[in-house]
């Protein structure tokens, strides 16, 4: 929770930074995207190397500590160095930003047992929602007190809480070293053929990553949102704090009733709910904003749980880990370009880049019922299995 808390933090606090030293919101939403769009690269090797590995917490380890050495580099160069240089370097960063999600859910069926899963996989999901909450409101607190560079350092303090839990996560039972001499591009294309074989994985994957297209969409909106509707761009920070304490509730609903809702029906209706959302948030009143975020966490919050228990349930034991990192990293870099594409839009256009997100949100729902099942029938539900 820690390190998802401090990477849900640097997030904000970096686009809150580069907002304060250009003065753009185009520079500000291409640094997150920066820091977020090369994650889909780095996800699928993380992954691949985490399911070899024998001590994987120990290779999450240092992934962590290369992205907070990152962080601290792009905080040391902004306004220092030319803005090209920095979206360089949060590029080189963000190709590890999938060990502070998938790398650690990953590792869950190995520390609980089975029957306890599906419980577990909801608590798992409510960490990022905690983080959610935590992370942007520290952000924008801290932005507001102490200046959006104090920010990003509080993130990399909040990272570096996590590396003792990371470095002694148990080894992997009953693999000896050297036993895995495949090449890594094997595995790799094995975890990839698994995503695109699995109608549920295919499906879950396609709908998951556009949904976060929208969201970043959404994200880059923030600083304006801030600005024209609640008075102050730190103040926009504290609106994913909103949705995320609508998704922590919703996902303690479903934490508790976690066998009664099919996951497939979660996803797709989860994308249609932020789609309403997106709309509600065009009015412009400071009411009606907080209201369309809370809106946006009730739909968020459970359809991350949802992925997470398709994910578990389709999962080879041997490629867990690169499926995870695999869907993790293709849902940072939709995110990413949803930032990038809406940081122009909304300089322009407030209202037009929220409706762009919700028509995005829309098609997430549509792709989730244009994959095929296996037989060529429309997809079914099925409940959640430990």
């Amino acid at each position: 929770m820690a390190a998802r808390a401090g990477d849900e933090m640097s997030g904000p606090a970096l686009m809150l930074a580069g907002f304060a030293v250009a003065g753009s919101t185009v520079e500000a939403s291409a640094l997150l995207a920066g820091i977020t769009i090369s994650a889909a690269v780095g996800g699928p090797v993380l992954g691949a190397l985490l399911d070899r590995a024998v001590r994987p917490g120990r290779l999450l380890a240092g992934a962590l500590v290369m992205y907070v050495t990152g962080l601290a580099v792009m905080l040391g160069g902004l306004g220092r160095w030319p803005f090209a240089v920095t979206i360089v370097i949060a590029m080189v960063t963000g190709l590890l930003g999938p060990a502070l999600s998938g790398g650690w859910t990953a590792q869950l069926p190995r520390v609980v047992p089975g029957g306890h899963l599906p419980r577990a996989n909801a608590l798992d999901a409510m960490t990022f929602s905690v983080a959610s909450l935590a992370g942007p409101a520290l952000a924008g607190v801290v932005a507001e007190a102490l200046g959006a560079s104090s920010a990003v350092v509080v993130s990399v303090v909040l990272i570096t809480l996590a590396l003792p839990a990371a470095w002694t996560l148990p080894a992997r039972p009953g693999r000896a070293r050297g036993v895995r001499t495949a090449p890594v591009i094997r595995d790799l294309a094995a975890g990839i053929q698994v995503i695109i074989g699995s109608p549920s994985l295919a499906r879950a994957t396609l709908t998951s990553v556009v949904s976060c297209v929208a969201q970043g969409m959404l994200t880059a909106c923030v600083p304006l949102l801030g600005e024209r509707v609640l008075g102050g761009v730190g103040r926009g920070a504290l609106l994913l704090s909103c949705a995320a304490v609508s998704a922590l509730a919703a996902n303690a609903v479903l934490a508790r009733f976690a066998r009664s809702v099919a996951p497939e029906t979660i996803i797709w209706a989860g994308a249609l709910v932020q789609a309403v959302a997106l709309v509600l948030a065009t009015v412009g009143s400071p009411v009606m904003l907080v209201v369309a975020v809370l809106v946006t966490g009730v739909g968020e919050g459970p359809q991350l749980a949802a992925v997470f228990a398709i994910r578990h349930r389709e999962a080879p034991g041997e490629l867990r880990g690169q499926i995870f990192t695999t869907g993790a990293s293709l849902k940072i870099t939709g995110f990413a370009v949803g930032a990038a594409v809406a940081g122009p839009v909304a300089s322009r256009s407030l209202p037009v880049a929220l409706a762009l997100a919700a028509s995005v949100a829309v098609l997430a729902a549509l792709g989730f019922f244009a994959v095929p099942s296996a037989s060529g029938n429309p997809p079914e539900d099925r409940a959640i299995s430990g």
